[in-house]
């Protein structure tokens, strides 16, 4: 069976530059070397609350977002995760495998559940497995994820060696692929949190659909580091993140970005940041809006299928393992 890499995101609110840099653009080199899925993850979306419609239109919009960004569907298979039941049929019998304690150990369910318990959903402690249900249905060999998602590929391997020991071999044990630059992007106004789309404050994003003038808006505001060096340096956050930014849009090595701003200001980072931001963004926006609803519905219809070939078989034989009766 050949190699292959296995990746999605939640369109729970607007992409932002930490995703394409961090994900989507691993992405598109990496979908030349492995048999590639990308999944629109929307069945992790309600694991909290969403507007039926908006989440409705974000989905279509996260996968224009990966056709525009270069995900090439004629190499890899783009599709939405609701629209194969495989992978809630399959986390339902990863769940006869995953133990609470688990669960309760995850850090994103541990930060949430600690500041409103009461409100959390029952979901949210599902979430892992129900990853793990989408990275095992397709034996994917490498997960390109952020350093935050790493403990749930650590789960992912768990269970899979369970369930091989208690009813066969049957999966493969995924591994993560974490870039070693880009694969965290921080937040503009507090370069202490990563970027989020869920980031109450917009200003601490730059989303990819955001004109020219907002951008230069967002730029100009970001917060700095005091001193006046403009190089890498982990102790100032701040100045390491914007100079990560420029680097991965201008695809400068680390010692050619600091040589560019040898003697400049912070005003001039700034200002050369956002020119290779909008340079970026402009033929990015250009493709994400020329995608037509038919072309799209045609794209996602035929990765739909395209994953089915895949899931189907996958879930009958966990099932068939497990003693399910009519499998």
């Amino acid at each position: 069976m050949p190699k292959r890499i296995f990746s999605g995101v939640q369109p729970t609110a607007n992409l932002h530059l930490g995703n394409y840099l961090g994900a989507i653009r691993n992405w598109v080199g990496l979908q030349h070397e492995y048999e590639s899925f990308f999944c629109v993850v929307n069945l992790h979306a309600i694991t909290a609350p969403q507007d039926p419609r908006e989440l409705a239109a974000r989905t279509r919009d996260v996968a224009r977002i990966y056709l525009a960004a270069g995900v090439d569907p004629q190499v890899s298979t783009i599709f939405v995760q609701s629209d194969v039941h495989e992978h809630a049929e399959l986390e339902w019998l990863l769940n006869g495998v995953t133990r609470l304690s688990e669960l309760e150990r995850m850090t994103q369910f541990k930060d949430k559940a600690k500041k409103q318990r009461e409100n959390v959903l029952a979901g949210l402690l599902m979430y892992p497995v129900l990853m793990a249900a989408d990275i095992l249905l397709y034996q994917t060999d490498l997960v390109p994820v952020g350093h935050d998602q790493k403990q749930h590929i650590e789960l992912t391997r768990d269970i899979a060696v369970r369930f091989n020991r208690d009813y066969g071999e049957t999966f493969r044990l995924p591994e993560p692929f974490i870039p070693k630059v880009g694969a965290k992007i921080m937040s503009l106004d507090d370069p202490s949190k990563k970027m989020s789309k869920s980031d109450e404050n917009p200003a601490g994003r730059i989303a990819l659909l955001d004109d020219a003038d907002t951008i230069r808006r967002k730029f100009k505001r970001a917060v700095t580091d005091s001193g006046t060096e403009i190089r890498f340096d982990e102790s100032r956050p701040a100045i390491t993140n914007l100079l990560s930014i420029y680097q991965l849009l201008t695809g400068k090595t680390a010692a050619e970005v600091e040589a560019n701003f040898e003697g400049k200001g912070y005003a001039q980072l700034k200002s050369e940041l956002t020119d290779a931001t909008i340079e970026f963004m402009r033929p990015f926006q250009e493709r994400f809006h020329s995608i037509g609803d038919e072309e799209l519905t045609r794209i996602l219809s035929d990765g739909r299928d395209r994953a089915r070939e895949i899931a189907r078989p996958i879930v009958r034989e966990v099932m068939k393992r497990m003693g399910i009766a009519g499998a």
